[in-house]
Parts: C-alpha cells; sequence; structure tokens
C-alpha cells in the first residue's frame, strides 16, 4: 500500500539532526520560553518576510488569539461579522465563534477552492470587520485582490495559512500578505513538527506583544496577569525540531511541485478534474485534491489498487452538528466539494513508482 503521507520516512531524512536538537534541548535544562523558541521565532519570520513571529501551542490558537488581541486592542466587538470561506476546515470557523464573532460563510473560487475578491466584496455588511483568507490546500488566495479590497474598505486580513507555509505570489509568501497570519506545524503539514504546534506572524509590533501576553496566561511578567489569558506556548523542543525542518522547506516544496506538475500531465481520466496548477510559487501542494462525482467510488478502487487516499474534508462546517444554526445556508457548490473531494498521496519521500502507480491507478479508474 502506498501511504498517503509516511511521517516517518519523510522524519528519518532528518534523524540525525532532530536527535541532535533534542539533546540540545535536554542538555541546556530549559524547556518553555528560551534560545531555541527566539531563534525558530526570528528564522519563521525571516523566512516568511514579516517582521515578528509568535509561538503557539498550535494552529486554531493562532487564529483564535489573534482575533482576541485584536478585540482587546478594541479593533473588533463582540458580534462583529468575519468573512471565511465556507468550505474550509472547521478550526477556521470555530477561532471566530470562540471570541464571539459572526462568521459569514462565502462561497469559494471554483477552481481554486479559495476566497477571491468579487465573493467576498457581495457578501460585505455595515458589520463586516475582517477577513478571514483560508490558503485551501497550499495554494495562496487573491491576495493583492483581497488585499485592495480590505484596504478601500478598512477591514482587517488574517491570513489562516496553516497549509501554505512557503506559498508565495510576486516573492511575497504567505504570512506576510494580511494584517497577521495564524500557522499551524501540525506534523502532517509542510513544515511539521513532531506534536502539537502553531505560530502568528505579524508587521504590528503592539499585536505580537498582546498576543504573547495573552498566550502567557495573560501577562507579559510572571504573577502579573494583564488579560484573561491561556496557556498556549510553542515549547522549545518542537522549536527545536521546526528549525532543523525549516532549513528544507523549500527543497520538500520543490519535490511536491515536481510530483503535482507530473500528476496534472499525466493523469487524464474524464471523470477526475484536477487542481489548477500554474506551475509558479503559489501552490505549495500541502494536499493533492481532485473532485469526482463518484468520489467513494474512485477510494474504494484505488484503495483495492494500493492507493491510500484520504478525504479533505467529508462534511462541510455548516453541517456539522456543532453549527446546525447555519445548516440551512443554500451553499451549493461548497457542499459538492465536500462530496466530490479526495486528496492523492504527495509527499517529498515518494519513489518515482509509486508516483507511476498513482497515476496508472487513477487513470485506469472507469
Amino acid at each position: 500500500m502506498i501511504s498517503f503521507l509516511d511521517l516517518k520516512k519523510i522524519n528519518a531524512v532528518y534523524a540525525s539532526e532532530l536527535l541532535e536538537a533534542c539533546t540540545r534541548v535536554i542538555d541546556s535544562g530549559w524547556f518553555i520560553g528560551g534560545s531555541e523558541l527566539s531563534a525558530f521565532e526570528r528564522e519563521f519570520a525571516e523566512y516568511c518576510g514579516s517582521q515578528h513571529c509568535v509561538g503557539v501551542a498550535n494552529g486554531l490558537d493562532a487564529l483564535t488569539l489573534t482575533l482576541r488581541a485584536w478585540k482587546e486592542m478594541g479593533l473588533l466587538c463582540e458580534g462583529d461579522e468575519v468573512i471565511v470561506p465556507a468550505n474550509t476546515y472547521i478550526a477556521s470557523i470555530l477561532a471566530i465563534t470562540e471570541n464571539r464573532l459572526v462568521p459569514v460563510l462565502v462561497e469559494p473560487d471554483a477552481s481554486t477552492f479559495n476566497l477571491s475578491a468579487g465573493q467576498i466584496e457581495r457578501a460585505l455588511t455595515k458589520r463586516t470587520k475582517c477577513i478571514l483568507v483560508v490558503h485551501l490546500y497550499g495554494q495562496l488566495a487573491d491576495m493583492p485582490g483581497i488585499v485592495a479590497l480590505a484596504s478601500h474598505r478598512n477591514l482587517l486580513v488574517l491570513e489562516d495559512a496553516a497549509q501554505a507555509h512557503g506559498a508565495s505570489n510576486s516573492n511575497r509568501r504567505a504570512g506576510a500578505w494580511g494584517h497577521a497570519a495564524g500557522f499551524s506545524f501540525y506534523p502532517g503539514k509542510n513544515l511539521g513538527a513532531l506534536g502539537d504546534a502553531g505560530a502568528v506572524t505579524t508587521d504590528d509590533s503592539e499585536l505580537a506583544d498582546v498576543i504573547r501576553a495573552i498566550g502567557n496566561y495573560g501577562g507579559r511578567k510572571k504573577y502579573i496577569n494583564e488579560y484573561r489569558g491561556v496557556n498556549s506556548r510553542l515549547d522549545e523542543m518542537q522549536a527545536a525540531f521546526l528549525r532543523v525542518k525549516l532549513k528544507y522547506l523549500d527543497i520538500e516544496i520543490q519535490k511536491r511541485h515536481d510530483i503535482a506538475l507530473r500528476y496534472t500531465k499525466e493523469i487524464h481520466n474524464s471523470k477526475i478534474t484536477l487542481p489548477v496548477c500554474r506551475g509558479g510559487k503559489d501552490h505549495v501542494f500541502h494536499l493533492f485534491v481532485v473532485r469526482c462525482k463518484r468520489r467513494d467510488e474512485l477510494q474504494s478502487y484505488l484503495s483495492g489498487q494500493g492507493v491510500q487516499t484520504l478525504i479533505h474534508y467529508p462534511i462541510p462546517p455548516h453541517k456539522q452538528h456543532a453549527y446546525e444554526t447555519y445548516g440551512p445556508l443554500s451553499l451549493p457548490l461548497t457542499e459538492a466539494i465536500h462530496r466530490e473531494v479526495l486528496s492523492l498521496p504527495l509527499s517529498p519521500v515518494m519513489t518515482e513508482d509509486e508516483v507511476n502507480t498513482v497515476i496508472r491507478a487513477v487513470n485506469d479508474f472507469f
């Protein structure tokens, strides 16, 4: 069976450096808020092209704490509307409702699965204060258009870049387009830790300072609490591991590009719709997602051919029990996407034979 994502094999490539990083942290005797975190925050901010990076516990916290900080700063108020793509992973929605803000679910562009400026503009109301842009599957959204619209309407822009580390447009990377961006370093991400981890990037010094304080029990100094904060910190061990893997991120992205290019050039099946692949750097192919009206049959067939696939995601947020009040919404494109999408295996450690097998199996379906 061709594994959808072989994390053991991926991390084995850097095993000696990861072990060295682990030893370095253990020998330091410092496990929270030390030099490894400071170094990673500096290095990741530089990589993204932003002024600041704040390490947090996970990607959901990165989004939640950013919105919370804007509320503390007086830039958002309870009940304000936040535009968000309807077909995103539920974490994007959770961050909004956790802050008692109102998610406005907007249908994505059918070809890219991402928001466009035109779709956003049609959804604006007097209560709209923020756009939460999701770079879904690793593809950068229409950021020039969205940023221009947000600037004209005086709206905050928060990038959900959990799947888009390294994606760029005109040499400007994900994490450097909006007023802030939330990243996840969940183990399966293109830049994955060996556990949960996340970060916020921003050029706003005050925002970075407030996020850091809220995530540290609400205080900048020990035992002095300015906010009703939480415990959300990126620990030294994960920061050390991420420093190792960040050095190789662009190399791994190129390998993903190479496989994605083969898929798009060599998969020829009229029953299957391939993702947009422009050949540039705006898509880092965290996931290679195809659409098929007979998706479940395709998944079963591929499994029988020794190809593991996954569905990202089977149920849209507005059809989840957690958001049953949104159930009556008419979002036909989003619902079709969730019925039809299937993610093919794609990783930097796939062999040529494995890629050949996937292509052949997909082409042989029907």
